[in-house]
């Protein structure tokens, strides 16, 4: 009998390709195509998980029913303005720390690590932590904030009004993701040549003008990948926000991944919640393929 070794050496190159893809491609099919067709499938059904007995297809009813909700375009409003809001700061400071911690000098290793820590924890102890912090009456948080305002430190809640809560999550996601942008950032600062700032200098540019002509175009692809990591990443941003705010108070904070949660696994509407699964997909899909077109334009320049 021949042994797995002689086998394998009587094989065809196509056929030792397909070997060593073929797996990856049956969990690719299992884990990621196999659940989207099904979820499309479901979408045009009243299914529920809790009730699986009389399935009908509704066609187009459930999409028609989620995009005149006003319910569903709080949700999207809620999370277009943390979308716009996380990624305004984290680029901002993120590329500000990344400017300057590429000027050489001592201690800069240690503060590199020091700013990435933020990063490296889960989101369920960040949003612990944080919820902890904003506490009224024993949180530092506020009595950071009364310490130059001058007032009392249980006079606000950051996480439990109405006005402040979005803002709460804002400044806990950049917290925590900022370290990601300046690094990525980083990359593009030292990928910049000495050579062209040398050339700058001979031709009596100024520090300024360097700046605006040398380094932000150069970076610019890198922010841009930046912010669609992140865009992507906040868009079904879920864990951080049940953490601190649960969705609440009200609905003020509630997202489009909380909703879908609830529809699926609290009012059990598992057709209705896959046609909104499937909107979602849909916009994410769409605005990133939008957005690499003109990320590669921009590279391509």
């Amino acid at each position: 009998m021949a042994s797995p070794i002689k086998r394998a050496k009587g094989l065809s190159d196509r056929a030792i390709a397909w070997l060593f893809v073929g797996p990856s491609i049956f969990l690719l099919l299992a884990v990621n195509i196999f659940p989207l067709i099904w979820t499309i499938n479901l979408s045009f059904t009243n299914f529920k998980a809790n009730r699986n007995r009389d399935v009908e297809y509704i066609g187009l009813r459930n999409y028609e029913r989620i995009l005149t909700d006003s319910d569903t375009w709080l949700t999207m409003q809620a999370t277009a303005h943390f979308l716009f809001w996380t990624i305004f700061f984290q680029v901002l400071i993120g590329f500000a720390l990344a400017y300057l911690i590429n000027k050489k000098f001592k201690g800069n290793d240690l503060w590199t690590t020091i700013i990435v820590l933020p990063m490296m924890l889960s989101p369920a102890v960040v949003g612990n932590f944080w919820t902890f912090l904003y506490q009224p009456q024993i949180g530092l948080f506020n009595y950071m904030i009364t310490f130059f305002t001058g007032g009392d430190p249980s006079s606000f809640s950051m996480i439990g009004e109405v006005a402040l809560a979005p803002w709460a999550i804002v400044i806990v996601d950049t917290w925590m993701w900022t370290p990601f942008v300046m690094l990525i950032c980083l990359a593009g600062l030292r990928s910049i040549p000495d050579s062209i700032y040398e050339a700058a200098e001979c031709d009596r540019a100024s520090k300024w003008r360097q700046f605006w002509t040398i380094t932000i175009p150069m970076v610019l692809p890198f922010l841009m990948l930046a912010v669609l990591f992140r865009g992507i990443e906040n868009f079904k941003m879920f864990d951080l926000v049940v953490q601190l705010t649960g969705g609440g108070p009200g609905s003020t904070t509630e997202v489009t991944s909380i909703n879908l949660k609830r529809e699926a696994f609290e009012k059990w509407r598992t057709g209705y919640a896959s046609a909104y699964a499937v909107i979602l997909f849909v916009t994410v899909f769409g605005l990133a393929s939008i957005y690499v077109k003109a990320l590669n334009k921009v590279k391509d320049r």
